[in-house]
């Protein structure tokens, strides 16, 4: 009888031990779930950010603005505005 009951509370220690393991893994994985949860906010924050950001850097306004102003450039006017017409280019004379 007390080799049956060294065995049930060996057995007794063995499911408590694990239990603790378990109950501790889980903890754990809660723990980082709530990291990566927040992680995930973070970079969903910062990928809105981002588009707001591209967005302003592709407006127009901005875009003439720095055409104007740091490349010089000027708007087309119909007065100087210079048409070229090149005759056209025939196939078996083009390449000689």
């Amino acid at each position: 009888m007390g080799r049956v009951n060294l065995i049930v509370a060996a057995l007794l220690m063995l499911s408590a031990i694990s239990l603790v393991t378990s109950r501790y893994q889980s903890r754990q994985l809660f723990i980082e779930l709530g990291r990566d949860q927040a992680q995930a906010r973070d970079l969903e924050t910062n990928w809105r950010r981002l588009q707001l950001a591209r967005a302003e850097l592709a407006r127009n306004a901005r875009v003439d603005a720095i055409a104007r102003e740091g490349l010089k450039m000027i708007s087309i006017v119909p007065d100087r505005t210079l048409y070229l017409n090149q005759a056209p280019v025939s196939a078996a004379g083009g390449a000689q």
